[in-house]
């Protein structure tokens, strides 16, 4: 074996190094600036540790701050070990579990001794302080190779029970490691089992860049069977400057709050007697009808044909589907139920007979779009038959996953499934796509189109999966989208068990992203529920089933729409359009008759009469975002005028009543329908 090794740049450049050369010594050789802003290797295409030698030729690209997304991952990795370090010193014998890098920072689970309380907020600023002086005494950050023995040896005789309870269940013939926070086996030397990779040293971490959030409770490995830990939430970023940025989002957000704003305006409520639905109110029903009746006009103009199907539907049907056997724990079953009389008392007791049938509440529509589809003999000279349905569906979701209107377990979907052939599918896509994206342009999205591919467990032929995921890139690159003005990504294995999908992830006002609209394509679904049509040749084929949603589901689209505008809603969508108020009771006619006049026009309009100052009224209709308040007073009654005043402008415009009108009558119409 050679001595020295090849080592290729992303330049192209070659270099001969000998063997065991770390990526930092090939770093500090290239220039001492990337050598201080290097953070870590990508050998041939894996991230590593810039400190772990070389072993053999390899294509070595170099992770700086620059290449955001690895840089991210990396620190914030190390930010959750130094929790667990942090805590560690200060609380002895503390145990701790996992901690993992998170979207926008990281956590550890921990449990505190038996000696204290678990951990809480009152806790956390302690823990930040400690954490800085680990980062800042920048230890070095040391792999080794051990034994899954010497792991399960260390972990019982530290106590450390989760951590021992894990080692044992690791491969033996896998390399297993660990990271030394520190020279291993020096005083100060703490250490945890890893895969990494690490960053260089503590000290690269910026100790002004992260902040813990939150606490919360946890169990082990995710069972409430199991013992209750404490959950250290963090977020942790490049620079300080990133991490005011955030959280500057985070307080936006929080003003943005769906839940808060609902209130506010008096949209809906949630309650434990109907926990994960929801309670909509007028004025929030009034948003989901002027939404729904959007949707309506978009699909009856392309092409689809509106059904209602089934709740409730027997099981039988859902194991011939495939869904009892992959999604039953997030369904909803009941069993026929047989009410027995006590002669004596007269009251009815339900039983279950033995014998029941089992039927359950459709947790998706697609099933049932299929039965519709096999009603009669279908001819190729029908299809594409679009099917679309307002579908009412529940889902078990687990309590602690319930958030507002974004994850409920009742929820409606603007559901449409298009059946069509195989030489149909790239147009169908393609038009569905360009559907998709003139309703998001009617809001102000942008957004990013994603394909997610196959996963590990799935149904059908890898022919069938190549066929369906490659008719997805050819429709996204006929509609123009398959470019990085659309953020076109792929994802390996994030498709649906059944089919590939392609996603649409929209940006909202303060840069969140939402994943919404969806579509698939379905070999599998057709095969299982026995769908077919008649071809030219005269034969049974089955057809390709494209299941779609645009808006995802009702109650989670209002909740973006909500934080996106800051429910400041298009005047189109908002429930109240206008409110005519009153300086003076001498002008309560006049308003009553502009107020009459609004309405007859077809403006969902208020009047507000009360004999409160006009400051306390402006911002009582603020805080419900209403659009315009159209102020009059005496003057105003004599002149046929309106004092008009805009939701988030400063001032008032003057304006007569029927100028008024045509403005809030062209901002109300819908955006579909101007200039119709």
């Amino acid at each position: 074996m050679s001595d020295m090794i090849r080592v290729t740049l992303p330049d192209g450049s070659a270099r001969e190094v000998a063997r065991g050369t770390t990526p930092a010594q090939i770093a500090a050789d290239i220039g001492p600036g990337l050598a201080k802003a290097a953070l870590a290797a990508k050998i041939d295409g894996e991230v590593r540790d810039i400190m772990r030698p070389l072993d053999g030729d390899t294509d070595l690209a170099l992770i700086t701050a620059r290449d955001e997304a690895d840089a991210l991952e990396l620190v914030r990795h190390d930010y959750a070990h130094v929790l667990a370090e942090a805590v560690q010193a200060l609380w002895p014998g503390t145990q701790i579990t996992f901690g993992p890098a998170t979207d926008d920072g990281f956590y550890y689970d921990v449990k505190a001794p038996d000696s204290r309380d678990p951990f809480s907020m009152d806790d956390l600023p302690a823990i930040e302080e400690k954490m800085r002086a680990i980062i800042e005494a920048d230890k070095p950050l040391v792999r080794e190779v051990w034994s899954r023995q010497q792991l399960v040896d260390k972990w019982e005789a530290e106590g450390e029970t989760f951590k021992a309870e894990w080692a044992k269940e690791l491969p033996e013939d896998e390399e297993l490691t660990v990271y030394w926070s520190g020279e291993p086996g020096s005083k100060d030397a703490w250490l945890d089992m890893c895969r990494g990779p690490h960053l260089a040293s503590t000290g690269k971490l910026d100790p002004q860049a992260f902040k813990l959030m939150r606490v919360a409770g946890a169990y082990w490995r995710g069972d409430q069977k199991n013992a209750q830990l404490t959950r250290i939430y963090g977020t942790g970023w490049l620079n300080k400057k990133q991490l005011n940025a955030h959280l500057t989002r985070l307080e936006e957000a929080a003003k943005r709050d769906h839940r808060k704003l609902g209130r506010e305006m008096d949209l809906f409520h949630l309650q434990e007697e109907a926990h994960g639905s929801v309670f909509w109110h007028p004025k929030g029903y009034r948003i989901w009808r002027e939404l729904e009746a959007y949707m309506r006009r978009k699909m009856d103009g392309g092409g689809y044909q509106e059904i209602k199907t089934p709740q409730l539907m027997d099981v039988r049907q859902w194991t011939q589907s495939g869904h009892w056997g992959k999604y039953a724990e997030n369904m909803f079953a009941v069993p026929d139920i047989v009410p027995e009389v006590d002669e004596d008392s007269g009251v009815a007791s339900p039983t279950v007979a033995a014998d029941a049938d089992w039927m359950a509440i459709k947790p998706m529509n697609c099933p049932a779009h299929v039965l519709v589809f096999k009603q009669g003999i279908t001819s190729y000279r029908d299809l594409p038959i679009r099917l679309g349905e307002m579908g009412c569906c529940h889902r078990n979701e687990p309590h602690g996953a319930l958030h507002g209107l974004m994850r409920v377990r009742q929820f409606t979907q603007d559901d449409a499934h298009i059946f069509c052939t195989e030489d149909q599918v790239v147009e169908e896509v393609r038009k569905f796509c360009e559907l998709a994206d003139s309703v998001y342009k009617d809001f102000g999205f942008s957004y990013h189109v994603k394909l997610a591919l196959r996963p590990e467990k799935r149904f059908g032929s890898e022919d069938m999966w190549d066929k369906a995921e490659q008719e997805l890139r050819d429709a996204v690159a006929e509609a123009g989208m398959a470019n990085d003005d659309y953020g076109w990504e792929e994802l390996p294995g994030e498709g649906a068990f059944y089919a590939p999908k392609l996603e649409w992830h929209l940006t909202d006002a303060i840069g969140r992203t939402w994943q919404v609209g969806t579509i698939q394509g379905d070999r599998v679904l057709p095969d299982r529920l026995d769908a077919s049509y008649v071809g030219e040749d005269g034969e049974r084929h089955r057809p390709v089933m494209l299941h779609r949603a645009i808006f995802g589901s009702y109650e989670r689209f209002i909740g973006i729409l909500i934080e996106h505008f800051a429910g400041r809603l298009p005047v189109w969508l908002a429930p109240v359009q206008a409110v005519v108020a009153t300086i003076v009771s001498d002008a309560d006619d006049y308003a009553r008759q502009a107020a009459a006049e609004l309405e007859a026009a077809g403006i969902r309009v208020e009047s507000d009469l009360r004999n409160e100052k006009i400051n306390y009224k402006v911002r009582e209709h603020s805080l419900a975002k209403v659009p315009h308040l159209l102020v009059v007073g005496k003057r105003e009654a004599e002149e046929g005028t309106v004092a008009v005043r805009t939701l988030g402008q400063e001032g008032q415009r003057i304006l007569p009543l029927a100028e008024a009108i045509a403005m809030l009558k062209a901002e109300a119409t819908p955006p579909d329908l101007r200039g119709a």
